[in-house]
């Protein structure tokens, strides 16, 4: 159980918000802006190779092929086979690939930085000791800005900083985290929302107070419906590999209340703007349906063993050394046993970069990168 539940903690998919608000206005500027900087937090799904320089273990890993195969050639610590959300988003915002944090040089993040990485979570107790927890990426954060008005001058980092949007896909870790040790937390499922809320909410002032205004969030995810949770529900007796709506619902519980802190955090604090993009209907048809988005296989991995591949160990450097790979990717939903496809990350970019209000609301991302603060 533990090999196939230590997968899950580099997860952080998204789900359905309970409602979306109405569309805002957004304020497009008509003189020319400079381009607007992308700045990234969060888990592997926008992980693009932080771990590759920490003191980890493999299990928070992927700096190994096949990962990379269908667009580096080779393995960038991206848990994919090739590029991730953020990477599509800078490329319709007409930058280049953001850098990891321990890639940047002086000269190197006037267009932004990732801090995020695999396996963390809002909690500084989630996986410590082997992921950059979200405050610690907050505080990287920081370090960038001071270095950022050290160069260019307080005047121009405040504008840079403002202008820039503030990418997150984090909390699903901290959910499986008591999962994997079967442990039971001193207090309810509510409360330890509210701890969970209480770390992102203080993580967002923190960066409003250093400048930024525009956050993008990505939401917690039918993480039942993966490959590694269906090979879960095999080996505890469920024969049919049906989803396991016991970590959903946890997820729905952050879903539902993750607006409502995001609305008055709006209210506290000018000029802050917010958008949550909502890819359970996708995610949904893509598994129910996957041939209306290109996919033929939507339960199953390409990479991996066991039930569904649903064992996290493509690439046979984990725990578990065998795996199986398919013969083309392009056919498949999920790439390893807990991350999407490239082509799967390129949908739902181009959905976050364009997308109508009943997926990506209050703005798209191209609204946001144009909007002004």
């Amino acid at each position: 159980m533990a090999l196939i539940i230590s997968s899950l903690f580099h997860f952080g998919f998204f789900v359905l918000v309970a409602h979306f608000a109405t569309p805002s206005v957004c304020i497009i500027s008509s003189h020319e802006r400079p381009q607007a900087a992308l700045f990234v937090f969060g888990d592997s799904l926008f992980d693009p190779g932080n771990n590759n320089y920490i003191n980890t273990t493999t299990d928070f890993q992927v700096n190994w092929w096949p990962y990379g195969e269908s667009f580096f050639n080779y393995p960038t610590g991206r848990a994919s086979d090739g590029r991730l959300i953020p990477d599509f988003i800078a490329e319709y915002a007409s930058s280049p690939l953001i850098p990891p944090y321990f890639q940047i040089g002086r000269q190197h993040f006037v267009h932004g930085v990732n801090f995020a990485s695999g396996g963390s979570g809002c909690l500084a107790e989630t996986n410590r000791g082997f992921v950059i927890d979200l405050k610690t990426q907050s505080k990287y954060f920081k370090n960038v800005a001071k270095v950022l008005k050290k160069k260019v001058g307080a005047t121009e980092s405040k504008q840079i900083l403002s202008n820039a949007v503030y990418i997150f896909s984090t909390g699903s870790n901290d959910y499986f985290a008591p999962l994997l040790t079967n442990s039971r937390f001193p207090y309810s499922d509510r409360d330890y929302l509210q701890v969970i809320l209480g770390n992102l909410t203080s993580v967002l002032k923190g960066i409003y107070k250093e400048g930024g205004r525009k956050f993008v969030m990505l939401n917690l995810g039918p993480l039942g419906c993966v490959p590694t949770v269906r090979a879960l529900n095999v080996q505890n007796g469920v024969k049919n590999g049906s989803c396991m709506e016991e970590i959903t619902n946890l997820a729905k519980m952050f879903n539902s209340a993750l607006p409502e802190m995001l609305k008055e955090l709006e209210k506290q604090l000018p000029e802050f703007k917010y958008t949550i993009f909502n890819s359970f209907k996708v995610l949904a048809e893509s598994i129910d349906n996957p041939t209306k988005y290109g996919f033929k296989i939507s339960k199953t991995a390409c990479c991996g063993t066991g039930p569904f591949r649903g064992v996290f160990s493509c690439g046979g450097k984990r725990q578990v050394k065998e795996y199986e790979l398919c013969e083309n990717v392009k056919d498949y939903l999920f790439f390893d046993s807990v991350h999407p496809t490239e082509l799967a990350y390129q949908q739902y970019a181009e959905l976050m970069w364009n997308g109508t209000p009943d997926v990506v609301a209050p703005y798209n991302l191209k609204s946001l990168f144009e909007c002004s603060t």
